[in-house]
């Protein structure tokens, strides 16, 4: 394999040199499924994470659901009905079985693995939520006993790709030390997490689209981009987005009136349309005592900010916030084509939240169970199909390989941007709920111009800094790339269908019962795409935005 011009800007070798079967992105839930996955078919495994595998990314620092449903046709296809609807019925039957199916096998391995499920009463295991300290302890113990070499605090810079176009390996920068690194692989797994655009939720410091544009600039497609404006709810004061507790609370404006419709599950717009023009402040004063005893055991980790600032949630008002969370509470992301959750581009998988999760949940939120499931069956699919492609591409022989990186690497040194200015402008266009909560076709117009204008910067012009800050640079390319294929997806869906809110376009258009694919680069497209699975007659009757 003859590698050229590996060290991004200086055009020198990288200093440090892996070779793999497999080479998997990420570190959280589903690169380390991943890893087991493609260890369990004989693959070599090289795993690289941009922080320490297991406590970095949105799941290790917090509690999270299980989408864990028993072996029961009748309480699996309720399970999947109510997402179906949730979802703009966008979601497929067959993808809900498989992930059902294999999320229930992963729960049994952990069990075996030493995982401590809590009992109930009747000495039966709780298997349907996960502490992410102990989980992501428990996973990266896993995938070191399956073989896997893990490279941390090794964010990937570029992929590599070969003469054919198929993807096989990457280049990184070790942070702590500076030194770059290059990893031929017969094949890649994306397991980058979504994008958050560094919205300071819990966990998602690393979560910034990298996935999405490494995949992009070989040649990948998107899919599900405009369900991208999932905002979590948190204390003003904390990085703790984790919402379920809100069931529980009271909303208040400033003045310590009730404000009608405010929730969390339901009349979550209500809290962003009142923070465009006032505080709004919470009270889980719905809770009874039993309540908030679980609540202390169930997400010990909520309570932390509260018990520092000396607050009692429970009879005190507090100020909340609403935090982007993007595709990481989303459901866009790599179009997947096959059900080992390969992309359009041969050696590359994805899984995940750098994967859509579409197929299971349509155009709603995944939240923390859906996802979660998501995340463990679609990283051990991922794991195992590119250990076969590997296997296949040893009959390759000798690869020229080029490198697949265009922005935020290179360019034009007089024509020099800074990496923090280019993010702090893709958050003024993404943040605000008035343009991304409920969406209207000329505040995308008017964001995309300036986005648009933004990458043609970025794409002409030479990153300043050298070294690590290349790994800054890389991700204000890849948020604001981001940006742009979700606001071109929302503007071509003209209506309202689960998370994605058009203002003028209030209701559920049936005409529009399809995906929206996106890509490109500098030309962004979007067609539309068949779903498989069909709504039922008058499933839209009524469905008009809330």
């Amino acid at each position: 394999m003859a590698v050229r011009d590996l060290h991004p800007l200086s055009g020198t070798e990288a200093s440090v040199r892996h070779d793999a079967d497999v080479l998997i992105i990420g570190g959280g839930p589903a690169g380390t499924w991943a890893a087991v996955g493609a260890a369990a078919s004989g693959a070599r495994v090289v795993l690289a994470d941009k922080g320490y595998c297991g406590t970095s990314g949105a799941t290790a620092p917090s509690g999270t659901g299980v989408w864990h449903v028993p072996r029961d046709a009748a309480a699996r296809e309720k399970a999947k009905a109510s997402r179906l609807e949730m979802g703009g019925f966008l979601a497929e039957h067959a993808w809900m079985d498989r992930v059902l199916e294999q999320t229930w096998n992963n729960i049994e391995t952990l069990t075996e693995w030493g995982y401590p499920f809590p009992q109930d009463e009747h000495g039966q295991l709780r298997q349907t939520s996960l502490q992410g300290p102990d989980y992501m302890r428990l996973m990266r113990k896993a995938a070191k006993q399956a073989g896997a070499r893990i490279l941390d605090h090794s964010p990937v810079l570029e992929l590599l790709v070969d003469e054919h176009g198929a993807v096989c390996g990457a280049v990184g920068i070790n942070r702590q030390t500076g030194a770059t690194w290059v990893a031929r692989a017969g094949a890649v797994v994306l397991a980058t997490g979504g994008c958050a655009f560094l919205s300071r939720a819990l966990g998602c410091n690393v979560l910034t689209g990298d996935g999405y544009l490494l995949g992009a600039e070989a040649g990948a497609e998107l899919s599900g981009m405009e369900f991208s404006n999932a905002y979590g709810l948190g204390p003003a004061f904390a990085s703790v987005t984790k919402s379920l507790f809100y069931n529980w609370a009271t909303f208040y404006d400033r003045d310590g009136r009730r404000i009608e419709g405010a929730g969390s599950s339901r009349g979550r717009g209500v809290i962003a349309r009142t923070l465009a023009t006032q505080p709004v402040y919470a009270c889980l004063d719905r809770a009874d005592g039993a309540i908030r005893a679980w609540m202390r055991t169930a997400q010990p980790n909520f309570f932390v900010p509260f018990d520092r600032q000396g607050i009692d949630p429970f009879t005190q008002h507090f100020p909340v916030t609403l935090r982007l969370e993007g595709t990481v509470r989303g459901t866009g992301g790599l179009h997947v084509v096959g059900d080992d959750c390969a992309t359009t581009v041969a050696g590359l998988y994805a899984a995940g939240d750098a994967a859509t999760r579409e197929l299971i949940c349509g155009a709603f939120t995944g939240g923390g169970s859906h996802n979660a499931a998501w995340a463990m069956s679609s990283g051990f699919w991922a794991g195992a199909g590119a250990a076969r492609f590997a296997r296949e591409a040893r009959a390759f022989g000798h690869r020229n390989v080029h490198r697949a990186g265009v922005a935020g690497l290179d360019g034009d040194p007089s024509a020099s941007w800074d990496a923090d200015a280019v993010i702090r402008a893709v958050q003024a266009e993404v943040f605000p709920t008035e343009r991304n909560w409920t969406r209207s076709g000329p505040l995308l117009e008017d964001s995309l111009g300036r986005l648009d204008a933004l990458w043609a910067r970025v794409r002409r012009g030479r990153p300043a800094g050298t070294g690590t800050q290349w790994v800054r640079a890389r991700e204000a390319a890849a948020m604001l790339a981001t940006s742009r294929w979700m606001y071109r997806s929302a503007l071509q869906r003209t209506e309202t269908r689960g998370m994605h809110r058009r203002a003028e376009h209030a209701a559920v258009d049936p005409a529009q019962h399809h995906r929206l694919v996106s890509g490109g680069l500098d030309d962004v497209w979007v067609r539309a795409q068949p779903v498989s699975t069909p709504a039922t007659p008058g499933a839209y009757a009524g469905k008009v935005a809330a």
